[in-house]
């Protein structure tokens, strides 16, 4: 898992300097669609799963690849699970992958992480990781004048500092991945079986 440093602890406010916004780039959503909650499966499905995660971390990238293909077969699919991600961005590459995935819209967001974590080690390790993500963001229908514009939106940027830190104070989230399963929490990118066995207790409150 990936630990949070004190450095870190609370996230930059200024990613970008601030300025005034013109028309929104058609590639992007608006400010508010940006700060919709982030969701898969049925709203009234018993259980819900909210998953902290940084974009640049690797074992977030694990669970996506490895664990939730199964979840969301056995769980979500089926209505009995849904799954909240709350961004939960450690340093400002990630804190950037997060706007730009946000401002792709809850429609695109889930594909848009994938594409993300998938190419992670292209521009979470980039000496220009604004320009890596600009590049990555191509394939999800983001310009470069897309991604510039989405960063500017200073209200979606508060909006994941704020998540993040209710992650801290709320469950006392400290690494990446972790999961709030009922009142159960797990941390890191465990087998499908330990998700499995959590789910199934939550099912039977």
């Amino acid at each position: 898992m990936t630990r949070l440093t004190p450095s870190l602890a609370l996230i930059a406010v200024l990613l970008v300097p601030l300025a005034a916004l013109g028309t929104a780039n058609a590639a992007i959503v608006s400010m508010e669609e940006a700060k919709t909650e982030m969701s898969i499966g049925k709203a009234d499905a018993p259980v819900t799963i909210i998953e902290f995660s940084s974009l640049g971390c690797p074992h977030c990238a694990k669970f996506h690849r490895d664990t939730l293909p199964q979840i969301k077969k056995d769980y979500i699919d089926t209505g009995k699970v849904r799954l909240i991600f709350q961004d939960f961005p450690l340093g400002n590459p990630a804190l950037a992958a997060s706007m730009v995935a946000r401002c792709s819209g809850p429609k695109k967001f889930f594909g848009f992480i994938e594409i993300l974590f998938r190419s992670q080690a292209q521009w979470a390790n980039s000496k220009n990781p604004l320009q890596a993500l600009s590049q990555v963001a191509r394939f999800g229908g983001m310009s470069e004048d897309d991604v510039q514009a989405c960063l500017k939106y200073q209200s979606v940027l508060e909006h994941i500092r704020q998540g993040a830190l209710v992650g801290q104070e709320k469950y006392k989230i400290n690494s990446t991945p972790s999961f709030v399963i009922g009142k159960e929490i797990i941390s890191g990118a465990h087998p499908f079986e330990v998700f499995q066995e959590a789910i199934d207790k939550a099912l039977k409150k």
